[in-house]
């Protein structure tokens, strides 16, 4: 735990404390954050304050007494609810503006781990219960300078394997031969997971490979059972992650999230190009908002990404057909805890913090019979990364679709 910074940050943001609270391991954020076991024997309620200013105060029940025993600071115990409220009450003494995993309307769910009843017996004691959401940004999508090189290994090589990739689908689908192979979605992703794999990288699913109508799925993912093939004239989306082995400091590495799209064998139509180039023009205007306002040195918050690029896709007649974020945050997960570029599922008013990594990625899917055209759906996915003054893309833009 750094107690040090986390007690510097509550003093910047005017709390009088953060106070962590967990009951069956509820809470894997603050779990990360103070560095305890996510795989410890947690059947009791416990409380750790860590106040702006003084030593931390832990509540522990008695019969697992030494719960945050890894942990500085004084240690009250409970056994029945009463003393737990009352002890609870005397730990928060000189308290009244409290951090924790909170959401007011529940806005941003990803750090919305404290349930209803507790907040509502914390506010009868008189405190003011305030979302931990930047706060949780600060100490978990904020990345070390290790961090971010991993990323960029991480891009040369998927960005090596993609190129490699659609050379590949043209080599089985138009052979020197003149005899067509055959390669399916599920195919393709086998090939990917192999090419990772030789390269050292990890993943936890996927990548998704989609043709034709199944690019229109933003979620879709091909399976041994459930996989259409590639053919000439198909429209395809590809979406590839990975990140590098464990850091030799034993951090956690960084993704690299990226999704492209093509056609093959064939020039687009004049639906496949205007899509594509509204999702190209919107994903920019996000980009060059985003290092406006760090090169300004002006805070700018997830939500304000998200309206950049969906004014763009709203003015081409499209705005119905983006149904996601902008992007997410990508820290020791894939989807961080960081600010995501959202103002559609949520109004994300998390700001975008410097040294922190998160994707551009918005898309149009088109449903069955627009326009009287075979179904599809473009994504175009860039990864983003920010520092003090500035904020950069960290591999290639796709600027056309790709002809395979």
């Amino acid at each position: 735990m750094q107690l040090d910074a986390i007690q510097a940050a509550l003093q910047a943001a005017s709390l009088d404390g953060w106070l962590f609270y967990d009951h069956h391991h509820r809470d894997p954020i603050g779990e990360r954050i103070l560095g305890l076991d996510p795989h410890a024997h947690v059947t009791r309620r416990w409380y750790y304050l860590v106040p702006a200013v003084g030593e931390p105060r832990k509540l522990v029940h008695r019969i697992e007494s030494q719960r945050l025993d890894s942990l500085p600071g004084s240690k009250g115990l409970y056994s029945g609810w009463q003393e737990l409220e009352t002890t609870l009450d005397t730990m928060l003494t000189g308290t009244r503006r409290l951090a924790m995993q909170y959401s007011p309307r529940n806005a941003i769910m990803y750090v919305s781990m404290v349930d209803a009843g507790t907040v509502e017996f914390l506010r009868s004691l008189g405190k003011e219960i305030v979302s931990s959401a930047d706060l949780v940004s600060q100490f978990e999508a904020v990345l070390t300078a290790e961090q971010m090189a991993s990323h960029t290994v991480a891009q040369r090589k998927i960005d090596a394997i993609l190129a490699q990739a659609f050379r590949e689908v043209g080599r089985v689908l138009r052979p020197a031969s003149g005899r067509p192979g055959s390669i399916s979605e599920f195919d393709l992703v086998e090939w990917f997971s192999d090419a990772m794999r030789r390269e050292g990288l990890t993943w936890e699913n996927g990548p998704n490979v989609s043709v034709g109508a199944n690019a229109a799925d933003s979620h879709y993912e091909p399976t041994r059972e459930r996989s259409q093939p590639i053919r000439n004239g198909d429209f395809l989306l590809i979406d590839i992650w990975a990140k590098t082995e464990a850091l030799a400091s034993g951090r956690p590495s960084i993704h690299y999230d990226i999704t492209w799209t093509g056609v093959i064998g064939r020039e687009p139509t004049e639906l496949e190009q205007r899509v594509f180039v509204a999702v190209r023009d919107a994903r920019d205007a996000a980009i060059k908002k985003i290092e406006d306002a760090f090169a300004a040195g002006i805070p700018i918050r997830g939500f304000e990404a998200d309206d950049a690029a969906r004014e763009v896709i709203r003015r081409t007649g499209f705005g119905d057909y983006f149904t996601h974020r902008t992007g997410h945050s990508i820290a020791t997960d894939l989807h961080g805890a960081g600010a995501h570029l959202d103002n559609l599922e949520t109004h994300d008013e998390r700001l975008i913090l410097p040294n922190t990594c998160f994707s551009v990625e918005p898309g149009v899917y088109l449903p069955p019979g627009y326009a009287a055209q075979p179904q599809f759906g473009v994504r175009s996915e860039v990864d983003m990364m920010t520092a003090p003054g500035k904020a950069w893309v960290t591999g290639p833009r796709q600027q056309e679709l790709v002809r395979i």
